[in-house]
């Protein structure tokens, strides 16, 4: 059904395919496709009604919840005690403060204003109900071997930073025992710690962590700049960060909550602040939940991407085949964790500016995860997005210029956004639950080809459903992976794959069909699976021998001569699929590829 022109003949179409559809059209069009889910346990993550629409997890909160400061505010009438401090004594006008050797005691409830330079400790030693009020007024508290502030007891402690003013916690590089406590931070509370007031505050821990809290430890505002052996912020039940701005160098994770053997607790919550950290291990680590509700976070984990671990025979990398690695050079209990955001039973993001730069996963949940906004930038070892469950993309403006594999999960929905990815491996994988793809397919049994549905993993329950959005991958392994099946009902979706090793622009277990949306792919032909449209959308698939350059201009014209499709892969092409809802099955269309051209049959 193809008339020749030119050189056509002999550079272009050896065969065409029966493949199923996509849209054609700039933008993307109005479409109310949903999917059901595999996955049983998640079906409250599963994005339903309007696609683009944003999803609300079990655990999510509010400002007004975390964040509130009003109960943090001095109370009119509270005394107020001045404390200076002078080497390693200070004066003050209250008994509630005594000094000996450098160490500083508070017994009550009330408020001290802090100022001056004291070599030793400041320990919190009131009542069990009582609230304490440190206020630092350009103080410099340093303790050679312990914390240079300890929160022994209280019902909480709220520190104030003075308006105006610059303050600094430090320790000496190591920690001696000056109780039962295992105190390993500069900063060490074992009740809820609170920092308030909108002044400066520097905290250094060459032996430890920086800020540790065994309960509840909020930032609500100011400036902090925490240098840590250890991790930047750690605290057992939550972190809650405001509009407080925080540079962080940590030799472990930057943010980390996290309580032993309960992910009911330590949780993360940030809303408004701007974080800048260079870390050995994770960007921000949350043993449970990790909410993003908006600002600006610019994470440096692990040394980098380019530091990540090396994915040994990695079959989409260059000089192998496609799919995930063979083997690793480290176990999974040496590896060091160095991922950007982290979350144990969920991690959403509402908003705010990302940018990651991570030897590990951009963003990482072992269970769900949703981007319901935000703009992000991303280069990361391995997977950009990772959940071991469920991802949901609804709405984000996402650049990601290097990973090894894009979005992995074992079910992926994308119901909008604007996403561009380059990736080494897989552009989408719809994987089998841990952090490693699932197999099926024609990565279990080398099954499929031109026209032929699959391999023999026909039992894969992955999922992948494209239902918004804009998508573009460039892929070096396969476009879309689904171990189990791929449905597209709308959006625009690029898949830009290479001709090289056993790669495909699309590979499939069980099914991949399309009733909306326009999907446009280039790549390899040697492994090449279809897809079947079941609303009479039309679809061309067709391949060359002799394959395509890269940047060779790609259109397809309707019988009225009206361009449908335009397109210069980045990448060398055999293999071309294209569809749109303008298409219908069983019409003929022009298809060009540089100065060939050929009449097809939509299927």
């Amino acid at each position: 059904m193809m008339k020749a022109c030119g050189k056509f003949l002999a550079l272009l179409l050896a065969a065409a395919l029966c493949f199923a559809g996509c849209s054609t059209q700039p933008e993307p069009g109005n479409t109310t496709g949903s999917v059901t889910p595999t996955h049983g346990d998640n079906t409250n993550l599963i994005p339903s009604g309007t696609p683009g629409t944003p999803v609300h997890l079990d655990f999510e909160k509010t400002d007004d919840e975390m964040l509130s400061v009003q109960e943090y505010i001095l109370a009119p009438g509270t005394p107020t005690f001045t404390v200076i401090c002078n080497g390693n004594t200070v004066t003050a006008d209250t008994d509630a403060v005594r000094c000996q050797n450098g160490i500083v005691t508070i017994t009550g409830e009330a408020a001290y204003r802090f100022s001056g330079e004291l070599t030793g400790m400041v320990v919190i030693d009131a009542g069990k109900e009582d609230t304490v009020h440190l206020i630092l007024n350009g103080v410099q508290i340093h303790s050679p071997t312990s914390a240079a502030l300890y929160v022994r007891k209280a019902g909480r402690v709220i520190v104030t930073l003075a308006d105006g003013t610059e303050n600094i916690l430090s320790n000496g590089g190591s920690f001696r025992a000056v109780d039962e406590s295992n105190i390993d931070g500069a900063v060490f509370s074992k009740k809820d710690l609170a920092f308030v007031g909108n002044g400066s505050l520097q905290v250094e821990s060459p032996g430890g962590h920086g800020i540790v809290c065994k309960d509840n430890l909020l930032l609500a505002e100011g400036s902090y700049t925490i240098t840590a052996a250890g991790h930047g912020l750690d605290a057992n039940d939550s972190i809650r960060i405001g509009k407080a701005s925080l540079i962080i160098e940590a030799g472990q994770d930057g943010i980390h909550a996290e309580t032993a053997d309960d992910n009911t607790v330590g949780f993360v919550y940030l809303s408004g602040a701007k974080v800048v950290a260079k870390t050995t291990g994770d960007g921000i680590s949350a043993g449970a939940w990790l909410q993003l509700q908006s600002g600006d976070y610019d994470l440096y984990c692990g040394g980098g991407y380019e530091n990540g671990e090396e994915h040994s025979g990695d079959m989409g990398g260059p000089g192998g085949m496609g799919g995930r690695p063979w083997s690793s050079t480290q176990t999974d209990e040496d590896s060091v964790s160095c991922k950007g955001l982290k979350a144990a039973t969920g991690l959403v993001i509402n908003d705010g500016t990302v940018k990651i730069n991570a030897a590990d996963d951009g963003l990482h949940s072992d269970r769900s995860l949703v981007i319901n906004g935000g703009s992000f930038a991303m280069d990361s070892g391995d997977d950009a997005l990772h959940a071991e469950e469920v991802l949901t993309v609804t709405n984000c403006d996402m650049d990601v210029s290097a990973c090894y594999e894009g979005l992995e999960a074992h079910e992926i929905y994308i119901t909008g956004g604007d996403l561009r990815l380059v990736c080494t491996d897989d552009g989408i994988n719809a994987a089998g639950g841990n952090d490693d793809s699932g197999s099926g397919g024609r990565d279990q049994m080398f099954g499929g080809g031109p026209g032929r549905p699959g391999g023999m993993g026909g039992n894969a329950t992955g999922v992948v459903a494209i239902s918004g959005g804009k998508l573009y991958l460039n892929a070096s392994g396969d476009g879309i992976d689904a171990n189990g099946s791929l449905r597209i009902t709308g959006g625009y979706t690029v898949v830009c794959g290479p001709t090289r090793g056993d790669t495909a622009v699309l590979d499939y277990d069980n099914q991949a069909t399309i009733s909306g949306g326009t999907f446009i792919g280039t790549g390899a032909m040697m492994m090449a699976q279809t897809l079947t449209s079941d609303s009479g959308q039309g679809v061309v698939a067709v391949y060359s021998q002799g394959g395509f350059s890269a940047g060779t201009r790609l259109t397809l014209t309707d019988g009225s001569g009206k361009e449908l499709i335009s397109y210069n892969p980045e990448l060398s092409f055999q293999l071309i699929i294209l569809s749109t809802p303008d298409m219908r099955s069983g019409a003929e269309y022009t298809l060009s590829a540089g100065e060939a051209s050929a009449t097809v049959t939509a299927n």
